[in-house]
């Protein structure tokens, strides 16, 4: 009887917060007796932990599995709400006449004479004047509201008709009917964001939904087998956002090739657990995504498919795998070799790249500086959110080429070809000569005619205000020789230098770590700016 009557307010996988606090979200895990305790009891398994106690166990006796050691509790079914109606959410949060003095006191701000202004655009006769009828209201966010339902279609139709934006992060929603009840009574609604909501998969089946254009699901637990049923109503998505739900595989009930989705732009899969690229692939044929969002996964490695579809209505010998892709966000994951940078300039239209926070990207753990990525992706525009100026591709390519020459041994042009695709090419645009040395010239002449011009600036709070310097150098002076030299231009006495260059693009110079590399193994050339600084 206790189970029954506890079942009674709510049932197992419900969504549910603690009484008078919204923000502590949980799911309902058990109902019924609790050994040794009187009475109806609800056992909960609260996101991110919340203040739980236990694992689902208690006494030796386990009643449910929680995610987390100490992520579980007990409580009263008064202890908990089942949440409110969308309808009441919405006049909570913008029924002018309903504000608390502290919400009121937040249309003003004060002036320099202390005295009460109301806010431009949002004072409270406007927001009165404005949502006295809420046919105004185009955009609404009701965030950890505890909101639980849609309320009657035909109540919240009517209270927001032109609703084309709804924000319901971090509430109680997780079945999909009431989504499509959600969807089905707001027809101007076109940006879902359900951010937060723990969704079932439970869809069997569902009405077309054609009005929506972008839908959030970060951090909802949403499953690709999810995305696969969902995708049938959802028929002019233009974003889909997928943050956060631990997805590792893109499983596919027919073929090897993601299908459908013909308006979709913009895939968001950041901060998932992808460790293979061969997922990625099986979203090749997606005809009309322009961006595809990676960051904060476990990719190592990247290449493009030469592989064409042959399932189904894929069956296309001119089909071309991430024709329009043109935002490849890649940062934070785990890529490490130079044939996945290379691989990038196989990509047709990609011309926005984020490597940032891969061991690649990274010259402290042997990855490869700004002006050689540059070099060597040849396409892109945009490099870690950093514009590629004209100036700054010219002179990372010059670069590059100089880099290449001083550190290659082989005269084996295949292998040259292999572990540098673009040095040829822009060997022959910048025309750059081999660095050969001339019988007929011999002396001073000869000499001169290899100096680079290399700008030297005093940046160490111990060396005093010091002009910069123009120095002419050969190409082979090593770093550490252009630190004694540094000692001696600038009359630095018991002073330990270390040298950065100053690279355009790149927020902070790159430090020259290596004593015995060269200038022209480094790809310095004429021109370069290097900062002069002191160990700390």
């Amino acid at each position: 009887m206790a189970a029954a009557s506890a079942a009674g307010e709510f049932r197992l996988g419900q969504r549910g917060h603690a009484a008078g606090d919204p923000r502590r979200v949980g799911t309902v895990r058990y109902l019924g007796p609790v050994e040794s305790h009187s009475g109806d009891w609800v056992g909960v398994d609260w996101d991110d932990g919340a203040g739980g106690r236990h694992d689902g166990s208690v006494a030796g006796r386990r009643y449910f599995v929680a995610a987390g050691e100490r992520s579980a509790s007990f409580a009263r079914p008064t202890a908990l709400s089942k949440g409110i109606s969308l309808p009441d959410a919405l006049r909570l949060r913008y029924r002018v006449e309903d504000f608390t003095k502290e919400e009121q006191d937040e249309m003003y701000v004060f002036s320099t004479s202390q005295k009460r202004v109301s806010v431009e655009f949002v004072g409270q006769n406007k927001v009165q004047e404005k949502l006295k009828n809420f046919n105004d209201l185009t955009s609404a966010s009701v965030s950890y509201m505890g909101v639980s339902s849609t309320g009657p279609p035909d109540e919240l139709e009517s209270l927001v008709p032109n609703l084309s934006l709804l924000d319901l992060t971090g509430n109680l929603f997780s079945q999909w009917h009431d989504i499509s009840a959600l969807c089905q009574a707001l027809e101007s609604l076109e940006v879902l964001n359900l951010t937060n909501n723990t969704m079932e998969n439970d869809i069997v089946e569902s009405p077309m939904l054609e009005n929506i254009r972008i839908l959030v699901l970060n951090n909802c637990g949403v499953t690709w087998e999810l995305v696969e049923k969902f995708k049938v109503s959802f028929t002019r998505l233009n974003e889909l956002h997928l943050m956060s739900n631990k997805l590792k595989m893109i499983m596919i009930p027919d073929g090897k090739f993601v299908q459908g989705f013909n308006t979709l732009r913009l895939l968001n899969l950041e901060d998932n657990n992808i460790d293979s690229w061969d997922e990625i692939v099986k979203l090749s044929y997606l005809k009309s995504l322009e961006q595809l969002h990676l960051n904060k996964n476990r990719i190592k490695h990247v290449k493009y498919p030469f592989i064409l579809p042959t399932h189904g209505p894929l069956d296309d010998a001119s089909a071309v795998p991430f024709e329009n892709l043109q935002v490849l966000l890649l940062g934070s994951n785990e890529i490490e070799d130079l044939s996945s940078v290379d691989s990038l300039n196989l990509f047709p239209s990609l011309r926005d790249v984020r490597l940032s926070d891969n061991p690649i990207a990274d010259p402290a753990k042997g990855g490869a500086p700004r002006f050689v990525l540059i070099a060597r992706l040849g396409k892109v525009k945009i490099l870690n959110g950093s514009e590629v100026s004209p100036r700054e591709r010219r002179e990372s390519e010059i670069r590059y080429v100089r880099l290449v020459m001083g550190k290659t041994q082989s005269n084996d042009q295949e292998e040259i070809k292999r572990l540098h695709p673009r040095f040829a090419e822009l060997k022959t645009f910048h025309g750059i000569e081999d660095e050969k040395p001339t019988s007929s010239i011999s002396g001073p002449q000869k000499m001169s005619s290899g100096l680079i011009n290399i700008t030297l600036k005093c940046v160490g709070p111990s060396m005093g205000e010091k002009q910069p310097l123009t120095k002419k150098l050969p190409p082979t002076t090593t770093v550490g020789k252009l630190k004694s030299l540094c000692e001696s231009f600038f009359k630095l006495k018991d002073i330990r230098v270390k040298l950065f260059v100053e690279e355009e693009g790149c927020p902070l110079p790159q430090l020259l770590e290596e004593d015995t590399a060269s200038l022209m193994e480094l790809g310095i050339g004429s021109g370069a700016s290097i900062v002069v600084d002191e160990e700390s």
